[in-house]
């Protein structure tokens, strides 16, 4: 079997910014290659700014290489729907639409039938697939790139008490901010901040050194503390499309490296994690600062919670190895 994945190099073909985490290590790139198939990627950094070059260029790839498979993370409308049917016309053409939770109506229910297979983290959209005529959706969950093997609770030694690593946006700033006034102490690491972009190999470390690491929705919140906080905060209120929380792969990374998770809580969250057993969520502000102030407090609680987490993710399969047999173990080539 011959695989094509369509990925970007560099973090949204952004040079500057680093590699993307299907590049790096052991991303998809890398989990693509476990299986027993030849993988020849297609990276289409050098052509984002020639759509019509770019679909010439993905179509003489693949009429060289005559795959079984092309594997697509489609991020806008990078490829015509001409290009796609033609694609689907000659092999089996698979898209991972990661953001059905907010993003179906607007973008997935144009784009999933110019594809053979379609895949959703979001059981929510599988009615929503099947009420656009579309039937060969594979349900899945996020993971982790990688994880702590065998991680030893006892030998850990915490340097902080409270991390947060993701891109900044104006509901996290707001959020950190707040937490900050209350005299929290707060690392953070991403695109946007000051701080910059953390590695994989040290953001591992990073979740498993912390306490507790915060997982901060990137979508609106509907708090009026936070919309009426600066014009800024009131135009990205108004504007965003992001009016669904998602589940993520921070959700899975956290606790495969052996961190404590306090996360917002997302709707079928409870479907993978015993939440106040495993995970710890909480839903406003005031929320956020109660559990602080009590799993810093309750260290034996804190820590069983990380560790039935772990073993949660480690006994289901924490990596993108195991989700990419279970998926090409269902479809048809």
């Amino acid at each position: 079997m011959k695989i094509i994945p369509v990925f970007l190099h560099y973090d949204y073909g952004i040079k500057e910014r680093g590699e993307t985490l299907e590049y790096q290590g052991k991303g998809w790139f890398y989990a693509l290659k476990q299986l027993p198939a030849e993988v020849f990627p297609f990276w289409w950094d050098d052509f984002k700014e020639d759509k019509d070059k770019l679909q010439r260029a993905l179509i003489n790839f693949v009429n060289e290489i005559k795959p079984n498979v092309i594997f697509f993370t489609l991020i806008y409308d990078e490829f015509s729907f001409e290009t796609l049917d033609y694609l689907k016309n000659i092999c089996t053409t698979i898209n991972w639409f990661w953001d059905d939770h907010w993003r179906f109506d607007s973008f997935t229910k144009y784009y999933a039938p110019h594809f053979t297979y379609c895949i959703t983290t979001d059981k929510f959209a599988v009615i929503r697939y099947k009420k656009i005529g579309y039937t060969n959706v594979i349900l899945t969950k996020p993971a982790s790139f990688e994880y702590e093997k065998d991680c030893d609770f006892e030998k850990i030694q915490y340097r902080y008490d409270v991390s947060f690593v993701g891109m900044r946006s104006g509901y996290r700033e707001w959020i950190i901010k707040q937490l900050e006034k209350r005299k929290i102490r707060v690392e953070y690491f991403g695109t946007g901040w000051e701080t910059g972009r953390i590695s994989y190999e040290n953001m591992a470390e990073l979740f498993k050194i912390s306490r507790i690491n915060l997982n901060i929705s990137n979508s609106i919140s509907y708090d009026i503390r936070y919309i009426f906080s600066s014009y800024r905060n009131f135009k990205e209120f108004i504007k965003s499309p992001k009016r669904s929380e998602q589940i993520k792969q921070r959700n899975f990374e956290i606790p495969a490296f052996g961190g404590f998770q306090l996360t917002n809580y997302v709707p079928s969250l409870e479907d993978y994690f015993i939440i106040g057993k495993e995970i710890a969520i909480y839903t406003t502000l005031d929320d956020l600062l109660l559990q602080i102030d009590y799993y810093l407090q309750n260290e034996e609680e804190r820590r069983k919670i990380l560790i039935d987490g772990y073993k949660r993710v480690i006994n289901e399969g924490p990596t993108y190895i195991e989700r990419f047999k279970e998926i090409f173990s269902r479809i048809k080539i």
